[in-house]
């Protein structure tokens, strides 16, 4: 479970770093285009004086017509308007229209500078006054989205590289699966076949022969978790069959070799048929896997409920148990490699049922509920034939 705690930490880690990155880029370029804002509104304040000179020039004022030129000639980025008293529009600046629609648009550009900008007042005599209209230079304006833009770079590339790692886990813990499995296999072979010779060996002697149909039905039951294993990593041959037949073979192995305690009740109607495409070998280590946990969940006497169901697409099949439940905390974690609620142990169950489930018969399984000291529901949800 501490594997599972730390990957959720290193997410949350880097998301926090995302999110510390991207604020400290909004707080730096806020304090920049506060400072460039400051710089605009110095560059069209010089501009204003410049234009209030050049109208005490035409009155005959003694100053450098060129320099006040050029002041006016500089400004190539901010847009603007300026009118007078009465709000008529008399000249712009770095505004682009057409003839056509020249006084539409600088009526829009106004009304959008009166929303941005305190307008700046040209006292150019005792009755005259102007007012200097302006806004943001696209350069500043394009500057407010860069802290947004940088931010989803950032949570493009986490989102990206968390993607691409786990696509790499996941395919290293594919080619684990399958070379555990396909060994498991193996080894498994040699001694179920010595196992076979000594059946065959003891029905010649006097013995109970009772003892000895007990003694074959494990050594099948070994037999059949060979041939799961050897499956694992190919593609298992799906037979439409009805799956009430192996739910009910399942579960009487299972009644028969778990603890007189626990009680396994099918609730199936006998009447219907559950047609699905399964693998009845893989499809019963699925139930033996939850049937399991639940046995081992319920600490004294319990309960362990199957009830199979149909509709028109799918057929579902939950599966209950009265045992100690699973915290709400680890419901996202209980399908992983590794997941297990003892305090020692490696559990592989219910990862397996998942692959088995998901990625075989092309169907869903998902604890549907559970509560702590009231027990568990798993739900197993297969498309019909």
């Amino acid at each position: 479970m501490e594997l599972y705690f730390k990957k959720r930490r290193w997410k949350l880690l880097l998301l926090l770093i995302a999110m510390l990155i991207g604020a400290s880029s909004l707080i730096y370029t806020n304090w920049l285009i506060g400072q460039m804002s400051k710089q605009e509104r110095k560059s069209v304040e010089l501009w204003a004086e410049a234009m209030k000179r050049l109208v005490d020039v035409g009155n005959g004022s003694n100053q450098d017509l060129t320099f006040l030129q050029d002041i006016m000639e500089d400004n190539t980025t901010i847009p603007i308007i300026y009118t007078d008293e009465a709000g008529t529009i008399l000249g712009d600046r770095n505004i682009s229209y057409t003839e056509k629609r020249k006084a539409i648009v600088l009526q829009h550009e106004l009304e959008k500078m009166k929303g941005q900008k305190a307008p700046i007042e040209v006292v150019l005599s005792e009755e005259v006054k102007q007012y200097l209209y302006y806004r943001d230079s696209n350069l500043l304006q394009n500057l407010r989205y860069f802290p947004l833009a940088q931010f989803g770079v950032i949570m493009l590339f986490i989102i990206v590289s968390y993607f691409a790692f786990s696509s790499s886990r996941k395919a290293e813990q594919n080619q684990v699966w399958v070379g555990m499995s396909k060994e498991t296999a193996h080894q498994l072979g040699t001694p179920i076949s010595s196992l076979m010779a000594w059946v065959e060996l003891l029905k010649m002697k006097q013995i109970d022969q009772e003892l000895i149909a007990e003694i074959e039905k494990d050594v099948s039951r070994l037999e059949k978790i060979t041939e799961r294993f050897s499956k694992i990593g190919s593609a298992p041959e799906l037979v439409v069959a009805d799956l009430k037949h192996v739910l009910q073979t399942t579960v009487s192995y299972l009644q028969n070799r778990s603890s007189q305690k626990v009680r396994f009740q099918l609730e199936v109607d006998n009447e219907q048929r559950y047609d699905v495409p399964h693998n009845a070998a893989l499809f019963s280590w699925v139930i033996e896997n939850l049937c399991k946990n639940a046995v081992d969940a319920i600490e004294s006497d319990g309960i362990i409920r199957l009830q199979l169901s149909k509709n028109s697409k799918q057929t579902i099949l939950d599966i209950s148990d009265n045992g100690k439940g699973i915290p709400k905390s680890q419901y996202k974690t209980v399908f992983e490699p590794g997941y297990t609620t003892k305090k020692r142990g490696w559990g592989l169950g219910l990862s397996l049922a998942r692959r088995i489930i998901e990625n075989y018969h092309q169907g869903k399984i998902a604890l549907k509920h559970s509560e702590i000291g009231r027990g568990t529901t798993f739900r197993i949800v297969l498309p019909n034939a």
